[in-house]
This record gives structure tokens, C-alpha cells and sequence, in this order.
């Protein structure tokens, strides 16, 4: 290992805010390299390491799935790499959270309009779960369950 500084995995997960257990995980999908062992086993983690698993936490930070962290990482650490890649990557995933949002917006638009439907007192009609168990009914043709 050519880094000045040898972490334990215990180590290597504080200093970059990763657990250790996420640690393992990202080093079995490859985005980390296979790190220097002591004689007894212990993984030993490097500043580079660490400074790639800060990367990481920060991607995930911004909700990127794994297969886009996988991809930033390699064009990150392709210094012959195209911006227009990684903005397309980021774009992609602007485009997915904007569609994320507009189905969360109307989830909330539909629950709002059902609880202010709703006396919410003691009597036991209620449109909330009217609605609910409306759209859980079978479509024609399916058998029922009771």
C-alpha cells in the first residue's frame, strides 16, 4: 500500500462516516479495490480508500442507486473522463427523483383529500379506509379472499 496511513476497518468507517459492515458491502461490489491484509487477516484501508468511501456516502447522500455510485466512481477515477457522462448520469437522476416527487405529490393530494373527508370522531365510518379497501377489491374475474 503506497498511502502514508493504515487504517482497520473500524478506523477506515469512522474516518469516512461508513459503517464498517457498508464498508464490506461497497468492497464486494468492487468499489473498493481488494486492500493490503495484515498477517493475521485484518484489512488495512489507505487515505485513498477512505477519501473513495466519502465519495460514496456523499452519492448516496444524493439518493444515486448503486449501479449510478458504480458508475461515478470509475469516471471519477478516470481522469481521461467526459463531463458530458457524469451529467448525463446526474441528469437521469434529477429526472427520477422529479417523477418520484410528482407520485408523492399526488399520493399526498389524495390522503389529504380522503382525511378531510374523514369526521375522525367516534362513529366507525370512515372514507380513508372505504377508499383503501375499494381500491384493494378484486378486478372482475379475480376470485375473492375473505
Amino acid at each position: 500500500m503506497n498511502d502514508s496511513a493504515h487504517y482497520t476497518i473500524g478506523q477506515a468507517a469512522q474516518r469516512s462516516g461508513v459503517s464498517a459492515k457498508m464498508l464490506r458491502h461497497y468492497e464486494s461490489l468492487g468499489l473498493l479495490p481488494r486492500v493490503a491484509r495484515t498477517d493475521s487477516g485484518y484489512r488495512l484501508y489507505g487515505d485513498k480508500e477512505v477519501h473513495t468511501l466519502r465519495f460514496i456516502r456523499r452519492c448516496r447522500d444524493l439518493g444515486f442507486s448503486m449501479a449510478e455510485i458504480a458508475e461515478l466512481v470509475q469516471l471519477w477515477q478516470n481522469r481521461r473522463r467526459q463531463s458530458a457522462q457524469v451529467k448525463r448520469i446526474a441528469q437521469q437522476h434529477i429526472d427520477d427523483l422529479d417523477r418520484r416527487l410528482a407520485e408523492m405529490q399526488a399520493m399526498r393530494r389524495t390522503l389529504q383529500q380522503l382525511v378531510s373527508c374523514c369526521h375522525g370522531d367516534e362513529r366507525p365510518d370512515c372514507p380513508i379506509l372505504d377508499d383503501l379497501a375499494q381500491q384493494a377489491a378484486p378486478a372482475a374475474g379475480e376470485p375473492h379472499e375473505h
